[in-house]
């Protein structure tokens, strides 16, 4: 596989995170508020379940890609591109660690559902990793139009 190819692979991997992190941010955890106290741990077990599959691999992809890129990446690949992309996914893993998978965890243990302080926690910074995700695609976007 060639450099090039990598790259455009790490940016279809991107934006697909950015698909993601968009159906979060404006749907998935806001519609969480609709759900009845009741139903609300069953809706996001059903959700948690499917994580491994359409987050986790993704954003595994990602971060493994964007470590790559740093040693394999095309010819005259800028630094703000190599190092920006990185930047941003690590950070983003840190934050989530450090902040909305504690919260996440806590919430799934908390009677109050959809009313929960761990729900309006998240849905008050969740942007934060949102514009982390979108920064990484877009410093992945400029660099491929610079190599290209």
């Amino acid at each position: 596989m060639t450099a090039y190819t990598f790259l455009l692979l790490n940016l279809a991997v991107c934006f697909y995170d950015v698909g993601t992190i968009w159906a979060h941010e404006i749907d998935i955890f806001r519609t969480w508020r609709l759900v009845s106290a009741e139903d609300f741990h069953t809706v996001q077990a059903v959700h948690w379940r499917k994580l491994p599959y359409w987050i986790f691999i993704p954003v595994g992809l990602a971060l493994a890609g964007s470590i790559g890129l740093v040693a394999y990446h095309p010819a005259g690949s800028p630094q703000l591109g190599i190092w920006g992309n990185l930047t941003c996914q690590v950070l983003a893993m840190v934050l989530t660690g450090i902040f909305w998978a504690p919260w996440q965890a806590k919430l799934s243990r908390d009677p109050a559902g959809p009313r929960s302080q761990y729900l309006e926690k998240i849905l008050r910074t969740h942007w934060v990793r949102t514009l982390l995700i979108n920064a990484a695609a877009v410093f992945v976007l400029g660099w491929t139009a610079v190599v290209h």
